[in-house]
Order: structure tokens, then C-alpha cells, then sequence
């Protein structure tokens, strides 16, 4: 496949290889997400209170598989690097394919340097010497060169850091089992504000804990056998990620995590708390805490390169965003939002608020992609579906669930948070609101004119 540049002049290399299988895409739906273990929930113990965050992180459970095994469907019956974006935009239209297209980059824009700010607290709990900014912005650097490499290196580092970072929390859970008080967490469940306030306003990051597993789509393309292995790869990775979301939250909060400040490296916190912070067991898990981090962020990079290489390709944006290098990678729709990432990571000081901008696009994401699945269950009946969802009420339910949790985030983070942003304190609302004012504008004046060309 080739394009032309902005100009029209000169064809440059646009192909993906196809050399992933179902192990591939468990291992990057699991890396990109593996992180949300390691940091990002226990702001929920703040926000709603352990009770809160305890029956958010079920209720998101059951939304996440909800929606999986519905966007396995799409995913399958019209398998792009564009996903949410292609599926919008053949069923509800142009626009909403723009829309669509946006908000996954919200997520897989924001989600990175969010993760690499808790690279670099890891990083200092462990080397306290170390700057926690230098930690961030180098590791953020790093993990942009090494997907340069290209979709089959990736992968393979991507396996490995996955496995590992499971490893992690199969120590993590069982030492930190030996010394929790699960009696007191009982004694204690408290929701803030009440049950229903508690439990909306910890949703935010309840998601995290799921948040980005769909990304594995975005190398749909890429897939040997995408009728196949698709389906298998979201399925297994939901089932491993929803047995460590429970064991991760519930061992933290025996070992008194709900308390106190929250930081971006938790679960060494609540180790350290127990058996001290030069014991070898936090020192280990801190270690491949590391791991799970470079793993979501290796990961998320490449969801975020695939999904810009999609949206330019379909005209959405600039088609220099197309050009791939002799390895097949997407360079410059990878260095260009990285390199935003790398601004946003490199000035924040806390992760809290990137995470909220962050789901905020998942959610809406996720809405429209159940919205798309319902359109052509309606329209093209005869589409090919190599896995088909058996009953409507599925994906109907995930869709009730993502408006529901789009407001409790809106309500009960976004317009009470602030992003710390080169030493200033900018409201949640107002950055949203510019940001997607921007993306309306350029759709409205540049985009909607090129995607009709490209139909």
C-alpha cells in the first residue's frame, strides 16, 4: 500500500506486516493495561473511600466484559488499525468516525506520559537520588526509540515484559495476603460521601484497572489470523486482568493502602508499611513494578502510533502520518503525539489527572463502539461476523454502563481536578473543552473536506 505526501508528489511505504497471533495480542491487550495494577487505582481510596473503590472495581469488572466480548465482534467482523474509528465510521458516518478516532487518542495520548510519571516515582523509591522528571522523560524517550524497532520486535518485548510484570503480582498478592488485615478492611469499608457517591466518584479509577485493553485492535491489521485470534486474544486478557484487579485491590487495601496520601507506586507502599522498605520482597516488587509500567507504556505506544497511522490514512489527518520505515513502523505517527506525551509527562507532577483525560476517552469511546455494533447488527445483518455476541441485550447494557460511568467521571473528577501543567494549575474542564474545540474545528475546516475524498 502506498500514499502520496501533503504535497502529491512523492509515493512513500504505507504497508503493515501481518506476523501477530492470539498469544501476541493477549500479551499487548495485557501490557497495555498491566500497569493500571501498579498505579493509578488507589487514587479511588481517596476519592470513594476502600468500600468504594472495592465495588467500583466490580461494577467496572463486569462493564469491561461487557464490552470486550461485544467489541470482539467488531473487531473481528471488520478487522483495521483504525478500530473504534472504522467501526464508527461505517456505521454512524463520517463524523462519527472523526469522533471516535478522537477520543482513542485522548486515551492512548494521555495514558502514556500518566505512566511514565509513575515510572519515575518508581524509579525514585528506588534510587532515591534520582530525579523523579529525569526517571520519567528518559524512560518516555526509551520506550519511543524501541517502537521504532517495528511491530515484531515490539511484540516480542512486549511478551516478556507482560509475563514478568504478571510475576510481579503473583509475588505481590500472596506477601502481602500473609500480612493484610482483611478483618479490619470489613470493619472499617467506608464509602465517602455514601454508597452510591463513593462508588461513582471511584470509577475513574476503577477503569484504569482496565483501561487500553481494546488497543490490541489497533495491530488488527497485523494479525496472521485476525478471524480467529482476535477474539481469543481480548478473552483471555479480560480473564487475566479481572483476577489481579481483585487480588491487587483487595491485598492493598488489607495492608492499610486506603490510607494516607496516595502515591504512584502503591503497592511498594503497602509492602514497605509491613515489612519495611529495604525488605527484599518490597525491593523485588518495586523491581517488576518497573516491569508492568515499561510494559503499558511500550504498549499504549504502539496502540497510539497504529490508531494516528489509521486516522491519517482514512483522511481524518495529515497524510505524512502514513509514512512507515523499512521495518513497517509508522515513525512519524509515533514521534508526533510521543513527542506531545513527552511534554505532558516531563511537566506533570502527579499522575491523578492525566488518568481522568484519559478515561474520559475510553468511556466515550466504548460508547460509540456499542453504538456502531448495534447499527450494523441493524444494517448489515449479512456482514461477515466470524464472532458474533449472542445476545443484543450485551452490548446494550455496556453501552447504559459507559454513559452512566462518562458521568460520574465528569461529575465527580473532571470538574474538581486540576492538570499541573509547566508550573500551572489548569482546570480539567478547560483543557477538555480546548482540546475538543480544536479537533472541531480542524475537522470542521480540514478533515471532513479530505475525508470525502477518501471514501
Amino acid at each position: 500500500m502506498t500514499a502520496r505526501d501533503q504535497g502529491g508528489k512523492n509515493p512513500v511505504m504505507t504497508g503493515l506486516k501481518r506476523k501477530l497471533g492470539a498469544i501476541h495480542l493477549w500479551s499487548i491487550a495485557v501490557g497495555m493495561v498491566i500497569s493500571g495494577q501498579y498505579f493509578g487505582w488507589n487514587y479511588g481510596f481517596e476519592a470513594g473511600g476502600t468500600g468504594g473503590l472495592l465495588v467500583a472495581a466490580l461494577v467496572v469488572t463486569v462493564y469491561y466484559t461487557l464490552f470486550i466480548f461485544s467489541y470482539a465482534e467488531l473487531s473481528t467482523a471488520i478487522p483495521s488499525a483504525g478500530g473504534p474509528s472504522a467501526h464508527a465510521r461505517r456505521a454512524l458516518g463520517p463524523a462519527a468516525g472523526f469522533v471516535a478516532g478522537f477520543a482513542v487518542l485522548l486515551e492512548f495520548g494521555f495514558a502514556p506520559p500518566a505512566i511514565a510519571v509513575a515510572t519515575g516515582a518508581y524509579l525514585h523509591f528506588l534510587m532515591p537520588a534520582l530525579d523523579p522528571t529525569a526517571g520519567t522523560v528518559g524512560t518516555f524517550v526509551v520506550f519511543l526509540l524501541v517502537n521504532l524497532l517495528g511491530i515484531g520486535s515490539v511484540a516480542l518485548v512486549e511478551l516478556f515484559a507482560t509475563i514478568a510484570a504478571l510475576v510481579g503480582l503473583l509475588m505481590y498478592i500472596p506477601a502481602g495476603a500473609a500480612q493484610a488485615d482483611f478483618s479490619a478492611v470489613w470493619q472499617t469499608m467506608d464509602f465517602h460521601g455514601g454508597v452510591l457517591a463513593g462508588t461513582f466518584a471511584a470509577v475513574p479509577f476503577a477503569i484504569w484497572l482496565y483501561l487500553g485493553i481494546e488497543g490490541a485492535a489497533m495491530a488488527a491489521e497485523e494479525v496472521r489470523e485476525p478471524q480467529h485470534d482476535i477474539s481469543r486474544g481480548f478473552i483471555a486478557g479480560i480473564a487475566t486482568l479481572a483476577l489481579c484487579s481483585f487480588g491487587t485491590v483487595w491485598v492493598t487495601a488489607g495492608l492499610g493502602g486506603g490510607e494516607g496520601t496516595p502515591a504512584d507506586y502503591p503497592l511498594p507502599q503497602a509492602l514497605a508499611a509491613s515489612y519495611g522498605t529495604e525488605h527484599v520482597l518490597t525491593w523485588l516488587v518495586a523491581t517488576i513494578g518497573l516491569t508492568g509500567l515499561f510494559a503499558s507504556l511500550h504498549g499504549i505506544l504502539l496502540g497510539l502510533s497504529r490508531q494516528t497511522y489509521a486516522l491519517a490514512r482514512d483522511g481524518y489527518l495529515p497524510t505524512f502520518l502514513t509514512r512507515t520505515s523499512r521495518r513497517g513502523t509508522p515513525y512519524l505517527a509515533l514521534l508526533v503525539p510521543g513527542g506531545l506525551g513527552l511534554l505532558c509527562a516531563g511537566s506533570a507532577d502527579f499522575a491523578n489527572a492525566l488518568i481522568i483525560l484519559a478515561v474520559c476517552g475510553s468511556i466515550v469511546m466504548s460508547v460509540m463502539s456499542m453504538a456502531s455494533l448495534l447499527v450494523l447488527r441493524a444494517r448489515e445483518p449479512e456482514l461477515a461476523r466470524p464472532y458474533r455476541i449472542r445476545w443484543l441485550w450485551v452490548p446494550w447494557l455496556a453501552m447504559v454502563m459507559g454513559i452512566a460511568a462518562l458521568g460520574a467521571v465528569v461529575w465527580f473528577s473532571l470538574r474538581t481536578t486540576a492538570l499541573p501543567l509547566f508550573g500551572l494549575e489548569l482546570s480539567l474542564p478547560v483543557v477538555l473543552a480546548g482540546l475538543c474545540g480544536l479537533a472541531a474545528l480542524y475537522y470542521i475546516t480540514i478533515a471532513r473536506h479530505r475525508v470525502a475524498q477518501n471514501p
